[in-house]
C-alpha cells in the first residue's frame, strides 16, 4: 500500500527487505499506548519529527543515529534519531509534515540525500514532557546510502550506524535511572549509552518487530543530574 502526501512525502512499504517486513507490519497496528506512557496533549505541544532509519550495514540491518554536540543548550551530548521541529513548508502536521520534516532535518544534520530514503512507515505521535515537543517518528529503509557526517559541528558531534544485533544484545542492555527517579531503557553501544526517547523507541520496535532478546531489567546505569 502507498500513500502520497505530496512532495517528498509518499509512504511505501512495497520492496522492503524481508528482515524489514516485521517492523513494516507492526507499525500498521501499534496504538501510542504501546509505545510511551507520554502521549501528546489535546492541544499545545511543538510539533516535529524524527527519521527512523534502517540499513543494510556490514554487520546486517543497523539504525542510523547521531550523537548531539555537547556545547548545546538541551540534551547536549546525547544520542538521538536525526529530526527536529516542523517548519511552515512541511505542511499540515496532520497530513505529511511529519514525513517531510524527519526527511529535511535529516539532510540537513547528517548530509544524507533522502530520495536514497523509502519511507515506509509512520508511528503515532508521542511526547516528550521536558521539552514539550510532540514527536512523530518516520520510519524509512536506506535504500540507497549515501555518505553522512556531521554538516554543523555546533549541533551535531558525530553520526553513526548501529547494528539492530548490538542493539538486542542483552549485554548491551540496561535501565537508565535519572535522578529525577524516572527509569527507561538505555542501550551502551557504539561507545555511547543511548536513553530517553530514542532508546524507548527502540525497545518497543525491538519488541513489537519479534527482535527482542530476553535481558536483565533489574540491570541500572546512573544517569547524571546535567541529563
Amino acid at each position: 500500500m502507498t500513500s502520497t502526501y505530496g512532495r517528498g512525502a509518499a509512504v511505501t512499504a512495497e520492496g522492503l527487505p524481508e528482515w524489514l517486513e516485521p517492523v513494516a507490519r507492526a507499525s500498521e497496528t501499534i496504538e501510542p499506548h504501546q509505545l510511551s506512557r507520554f502521549l501528546p496533549p489535546d492541544t499545545g505541544g511543538r510539533q516535529s519529527a524524527v527519521l527512523v532509519l534502517f540499513g543494510d550495514g556490514p554487520k546486517g540491518p543497523e539504525l542510523l543515529l547521531l550523537e548531539r554536540a555537547g556545547t548545546l543548550r538541551s540534551h547536549a551530548g546525547q544520542p538521538s534519531f536525526p529530526g527536529g521541529a516542523l517548519d511552515p513548508e512541511d505542511g499540515d502536521p496532520a497530513e505529511g509534515g511529519p514525513v517531510r520534516a524527519a526527511l529535511r532535518e535529516a539532510e540537513e544534520e547528517t548530509g544524507l540525500d533522502p530520495s536514497g530514503v523509502q519511507v515506509f512507515g509512520v508511528l503515532p505521535r508521542l511526547y516528550i514532557p521536558v521539552s514539550d515537543f510532540v514527536v512523530t517518528p518516520v520510519l524509512g529503509w536506506w535504500r540507497a546510502p549515501s555518505p553522512v557526517g556531521p554538516v554543523d559541528e555546533a549541533e551535531t558531534a558525530r553520526v553513526f550506524a548501529v547494528p539492530v544485533a548490538d542493539l538486542a544484545d542483552p549485554a548491551n542492555r540496561a535501565m537508565a535511572k535519572h535522578p529525577s527517579g524516572h527509569i527507561g531503557p538505555a542501550f551502551q553501544v557504539q561507545g555511547a549509552l543511548v536513553w530517553g526517547f530514542t532508546a524507548g523507541v527502540i525497545d518497543r520496535i525491538l519488541h513489537y518487530s519479534g527482535w527482542e532478546r530476553p535481558w536483565d531489567r533489574a540491570r541500572q546505569v546512573p544517569l547524571d543530574r546535567h541529563a
